[in-house]
């Protein structure tokens, strides 16, 4: 609703004028410029950009604060993807009215944060670039640099999986920052967009690494990063997985509905993706509708009854390689969590626990954190709406299976697996699993 007595917005404008103009180097981007990055993002047809909404004009209307903020949560993801930015906040966008700050000094970058370049065509990498070092820079790409990129992230990413993000986000952001000098290096045409997507990659990789240690700002800002550079590559698959898992992230940090626009998201053209990607989309949609609570219970028990369908249906051989991870063990316990906080929340019976024990009983040794995860949740599960004893059986087996993960996701649910089993204290078993817990991670958050 347009604003009776508009007043600018500073933090906007400041976002905006922080990026490069994609058309003119050396100059701001316009508000055009800013107009096409967003449209791009929210809608990847070209076809669908021509009449689009989000123009020059709209964007003027939020800088001078005719409009206060963006009603639609996919409009501010994708200006927050676009600016660099981890919240609506830093946009100046407010659900309380707004008012500007007084004065209105400059900002300066804070260090190790990229205002991401507007300019999803020109140079992604922004502050993630190190000015020094320079000189063991090649004069130009080539295959094998494209291909060190890949088994950066590939080393990372089953590190992540295997033993969980929080000991090795510092190397691994190194890592992505070294890379990321890559594309301030000349590269030949052909090879532009296979350097920009390994980098979404390698940056994804790291983003969710980021994401699980809790630094969410930060996951945030490697995740935008991560999506300017897809927009190079113009990899469809690959930005279904980043979305999929920036609302991974999003649920797990209690923003659910803005999980839901993610997902929504990556489902954009789903004729272009494969039936795992579909069935993961529709996994993690049902478990943002799920944290939604009762009033969204029906929607979300539909939705994996989508991402059933679309995986009796997958393929491996069709899918890239970063979805290797998104196996019938993966797909039963992601399932499970979204049928977990239906049963949680509303006192339905699911599938929960059934699937839950397959995604325990199925999950290959290299991916520790998800059978911890997994069997964590159907020892709270079974400790709420079950036997404790069993319960505490189950959590034992976890507690086993997250003694070589350091997850603070994993720990987490942990922590909230002892303060299920304090309503059977005195049970003796259950006491040993809390004595455990507690030696192992604790028990404040």
């Amino acid at each position: 609703m347009p604003n009776a007595n508009p007043e600018p917005n500073p933090l906007l404008i400041r976002a905006r004028e922080r990026q490069e103009s994609p058309t003119l180097p050396g100059e701001i981007m316009s508000r055009a410029e800013l107009a096409g990055a967003v449209s791009k993002i929210l809608f990847p047809d070209p076809r669908q950009r021509v009449n689009s909404p989000f123009n020059a004009n709209y964007v003027g209307k939020l800088e001078s604060g005719v409009i206060r903020r963006p009603n639609r949560p996919d409009y501010r993801a994708a200006l927050r993807a676009v600016l660099g930015v981890a919240t609506d906040e830093e946009l100046g966008f407010s659900s309380r009215i707004w008012t500007p700050p007084h004065p209105a000094v400059p900002e300066a970058p804070r260090a190790g944060v990229s205002p991401g370049p507007g300019s999803v065509t020109r140079r992604p990498a922004s502050d993630l670039l190190r000015p020094d070092h320079t000189d063991d820079l090649p004069r130009v790409v080539s295959p094998e640099h494209v291909a060190e990129v890949l088994s950066a992230a590939g080393m990372l990413e089953r590190w992540d999986n295997s033993h969980g993000g929080a000991l090795a986000t510092e190397l691994a952001d190194d890592k992505l920052r070294a890379k990321a000098r890559l594309l301030d290096v000349t590269c030949p045409l052909d090879l532009a967009g296979d350097l920009a997507t390994a980098m979404a990659h390698l940056a994804g990789v790291v983003a969710f690494m980021l994401f699980d240690a809790y630094a969410h700002d930060a996951a945030r800002r490697r995740f935008a990063f991560a999506l300017q550079c897809n927009d190079i590559g113009g990899n469809w698959h690959q930005r279904a997985n980043l979305y999929a898992n920036m609302a991974r992230q999003e649920i797990w940090c209690e923003h659910a509905d803005d999980g839901l626009t993610y997902t929504e998201m990556g489902l954009v053209r789903s004729d272009r993706l494969t039936a795992t990607e579909k069935a993961m989309l529709h996994t993690v949609r049902a478990r943002a509708l799920a944290k939604m609570g009762p009033p969204r219970a029906q929607d979300a028990l539909r939705a994996v009854g989508m991402a059933d369908e679309a995986f009796s249906h997958a393929k491996p051989s069709e899918d890239p390689p970063w979805m290797r991870f998104y196996d019938d063990a993966q797909h039963h316990g992601d399932t499970a969590h979204a049928l977990f906080d239906i049963a949680m929340r509303t006192g339905l019976d699911t599938q929960a626990p059934d699937r839950f024990r397959y995604s325990v009983e199925h999950h290959q040794r290299e991916f520790a954190r998800s059978r911890a995860i997994s069997g964590t949740k159907l020892a709270s599960l079974t400790m709420a709406k079950g036997d404790p004893r069993e319960a505490a059986v189950a959590g034992q087996r976890a507690l086993d299976d997250a003694g070589t993960v350091n997850s603070r996701r994993a720990a987490t649910d942990l922590r909230e697996l002892h303060r299920l089993a304090g309503a059977h204290a005195t049970i003796p078993e259950v006491a040993d699993l809390r004595d455990r817990i507690a030696a192992a991670v604790g028990t404040a958050a």
